[in-house]
């Protein structure tokens, strides 16, 4: 089983820098997009549900053009989920969820806050009202692959400019002991680290200055999974050679 999680920034913009023809080629089981950027009705281009897949997109309601999440699914899911039960947080479009038997796969985009501080607030707001979902969903006996854009590094190892970013949205000390704690402590499992403990690969760059070219980056996009999971992890890998967004999409392979 193959899934790929990518933060689009605009699946529009995305399509025409040839992410749909990469698609393709990766035969993936399922695709988790984040930041889709558009609503479902300007999606009419027959490129928009690729062919072979089951396609659902999660708008947002609240604002035009902005966040959206979306699952590509070769399997027809057996149900889809789109609410947290949070309007606040469900109106931006942050969740879709699609269900194939005893498996669960996410997507998810956490609110950044680094746009001032009253994003912040409801970024922490989002952290504290997604810890008891996680714990619920751990405890409910279903395989789950959270897949998304978190807007939090975790350790030193995920961030080019450590020092210089401890003040700074998504390197907070808060942000960074919220993420640890429920890998480290409530059990879930970061796929990347599982694969790779020591690897120091980005899969976002800032647009400032020649931050990609220079490799000057943050991990912030994750498939986290449960411990049931674990032992089917093979392979992960980020994609580097093309330029579909300001995120690179992150592919991890699952034992059947």
């Amino acid at each position: 089983m193959r899934i790929i999680s990518l933060n689009a920034n605009g699946i529009r913009s995305a399509a025409t820098k040839g992410v749909f023809d990469w698609l393709r080629k990766q035969r993936a089981d399922v695709v988790c997009l984040q930041e889709t950027k558009a609503q479902e009705d300007q999606l009419t281009d027959p490129m928009f549900r690729p062919d072979g897949h089951h396609c659902f997109y999660r708008d947002a309601s609240s604002k035009k053009g902005y966040s959206g999440v979306a699952i590509y699914a070769k399997r027809e899911p057996d149900k889809v989920l789109t609410q947290l039960g949070w309007d606040e947080f469900d109106n931006e479009g942050r969740y879709i969820e699609a269900r194939f038997g005893n498996l669960s796969v996410v997507s998810l985009y956490v609110p950044s806050g680094s746009s001032g501080e009253e994003r912040q607030q409801f970024k922490f707001k989002a952290m504290d009202r997604l810890t008891p979902i996680f714990d619920k969903w751990l405890k409910s006996g279903r395989d789950y692959v959270l897949c998304g854009d978190w807007n939090i590094v975790r350790t030193e190892l995920d961030i080019k400019n450590w020092r210089s970013n401890q003040k700074n949205s998504g390197c907070l000390p808060e942000e960074r002991a919220w993420l640890n704690d429920l890998v480290d402590k409530r059990g879930w499992v970061d796929s990347f680290r599982a694969i790779k403990p020591e690897a120091v690969e980005y899969t976002w760059w800032s647009n400032r200055g020649r931050a990609r070219e220079n490799n000057v980056g943050w991990r912030i996009d994750y498939q986290i999974v449960t411990p049931s999971l674990h032992k089917r992890l093979k392979h992960c890998s980020v994609y580097r050679d093309e330029r579909f967004s300001d995120h690179a999409p992150y592919t991890v392979d699952y034992a059947d």
